[in-house]
């Protein structure tokens, strides 16, 4: 374990295995912000599965499990809209929290995606200290909370 003050173990009592992290799945079609979003939430305890598009997302899904998923809604391949519709609609996936990461910030699109069922949303670019407290509340009310997540600045 690092000596780093900041490591992202440094305030749990444990180490934390791959079994026992937090598991993020980033859905981001920039590769420079899905980058820099991945780094940012391993540095902070979460496990991450970052995918390009949509088109192998439902595979991603039901392999990785993830406890929460991050979702922009600008997809090449995909209208982030549509997959959110799919997400909801199907039982197996339909509780898993979503957060919305997406430069659109015009109140209709907001709007557009709380109608279709998303538990927050962040505006780009985003503020980390927003972004990991949104997790954390999102986590916190499934009862995954375990993260550290106290960070400031803007991101991306």
């Amino acid at each position: 374990m690092s000596n780093n003050p900041k490591s992202p173990l440094s305030n749990n009592s444990e180490i934390q295995t791959a079994s026992t992290l937090k598991r993020i799945l980033l859905v981001e079609n920039d590769d420079n912000n899905r980058e820099l979003l991945s780094e940012l939430l391993s540095y902070h305890g979460y496990s991450i599965l970052a995918l390009a598009g949509s088109s192998d997302f439902f595979e991603a899904v039901s392999g990785f499990r993830p406890n929460l998923i991050l979702l922009d809604l600008k997809l090449d391949e995909n209208n982030g809209y549509t997959l959110l519709e799919e997400i909801r609609r199907n039982e197996e996936y339909q509780d898993i929290p979503i957060i919305v990461i997406s430069a659109y910030a015009f109140k209709a699109q907001i709007q557009r995606a709380y109608n279709l069922g998303v538990n927050g949303y962040i505006i780009k670019p985003i503020n980390v200290s927003d972004l990991t407290q949104a997790i954390q509340d999102q986590l916190h009310r499934k009862g995954q909370s375990g993260a550290d997540c106290g960070s400031e600045g803007n991101l991306l």
